[in-house]
């Protein structure tokens, strides 16, 4: 996405990227970050809560009128509900057992032969 949003601004269209992999983001070098200290996959707000997606969307925007150098990060001021143990939790399989492992495995395995078969049925189409 940061790749992305660089060559886009190279061409002269104005980008601004919202996430939460503020360590990545910010390495790959996006011109205008908003980072949202959530949980990956959350960078637009809180899951069913349409205030807070309002409320990130405005900041975003507001940073991409607003920034004036390169490479700017604003984070965005809205919290994640609890006491951000799930920073220490999120995915960390050292903390899961090897049945959730395998588990998530399946399920990843599974969504990508899903998405193989959706692609060769597209293709075919083509």
């Amino acid at each position: 996405m940061s790749l992305i949003a660089r060559a886009l601004e190279e061409a002269g269209i104005p980008t601004v990227a919202m996430g939460c992999a503020k360590d990545i983001v910010e390495y790959v070098g996006a011109p205008r970050f908003y980072f949202s200290d959530f949980p990956l996959g959350n960078p637009c707000g809180r899951p069913h809560d349409p205030e807070s997606q309002y409320q990130t969307l405005k900041g975003a925007l507001g940073l991409l009128a607003s920034a004036t150098a390169p490479m700017t990060t604003v984070q965005n001021p809205l919290r994640w509900p609890g006491n951000g143990e799930w920073k220490a939790d999120f995915s960390n399989v050292s903390q899961m057992s090897p049945e959730e492992i395998a588990r998530r495995r399946e399920e990843f395995e599974r969504g990508k032969e899903i998405a193989k078969a959706k692609l060769k049925q597209e293709t075919a189409a083509e």
